[in-house]
C-alpha cells in the first residue's frame, strides 16, 4: 500500500528476454501493449515508474518516452546505486518502492525493496527471493500483473476500471 515507486528491469521483465537483430546490426525488441497501459494506470495514481537497464537501443527509448517514463537508467549492471539516485530524485526511500527483475543483476534491487516480483519465466535464484511470482512471462503481461496488484493495494483499480466500464 505504500509503495510509490516501482522499478522494472527491461530484458527478460518488459520483454522476453531475446534479443532479434537486423542484418545492420540493430536490435528489435517486442513490448507488451499490456503492460504499456499497466505502466500509464501506475502513473494516473501517483506511482511512478522507473527503469534500470543493462541495456540501452533506440526502440527501448522510443518505447519508453512514448509511455511518459522519465526515470530511467540506461547501460547500467550495478542498479541498486542507480535505484538509490532515482529514490533521491524522488525523495523516497527503500520502503516505499517494489522491483521487478529477472535475472541476477537484479537481485540486490529486490533484496532492499519492500515488494519485489519476478516474472515467472525468471531465473531460479529470483523466483526464490521475490514477494510474488506472476502468471505470465516477461514481456507477455508479467509487468501488468504486478502493476495490478499495486493498483489493487493502493485502493484504485476499482475507480480506475469503472471509468472504462462506464
Amino acid at each position: 500500500q505504500n509503495v510509490r515507486v516501482a522499478f522494472f528491469d527491461v530484458d527478460g521483465v518488459l520483454t522476453d528476454g531475446g534479443l532479434l537483430f537486423t542484418e545492420a546490426g540493430e536490435t528489435i525488441k517486442r513490448f507488451s501493449t499490456l503492460d504499456g497501459h499497466g505502466l500509464k494506470m501506475l502513473q494516473k495514481v501517483g506511482i511512478t515508474p522507473a527503469v534500470i537497464t543493462g541495456r540501452d537501443s533506440a526502440p527501448l527509448r522510443a518505447r519508453l518516452a512514448a509511455l511518459g517514463i522519465t526515470h530511467v537508467r540506461y547501460g547500467t549492471e550495478d542498479k541498486a546505486p542507480a535505484a538509490q539516485e532515482i529514490l533521491n530524485e524522488l525523495g523516497l526511500d527503500w520502503s516505499q518502492a517494489a522491483h521487478m527483475g529477472d535475472d541476477w543483476p537484479d537481485l540486490a534491487v529486490m533484496m532492499r525493496a519492500a515488494f519485489s516480483c519476478a516474472p515467472r519465466n525468471a531465473h531460479v535464484e529470483v523466483k526464490t527471493i521475490a514477494h510474488y511470482v506472476t502468471q505470465c512471462e516477461g514481456g507477455h503481461g508479467a509487468v501488468r500483473e504486478l502493476c495490478d496488484l499495486l493498483l489493487v493495494a493502493s485502493g484504485r483499480y476499482a475507480n480506475l476500471l469503472q471509468g472504462y466500464l462506464a
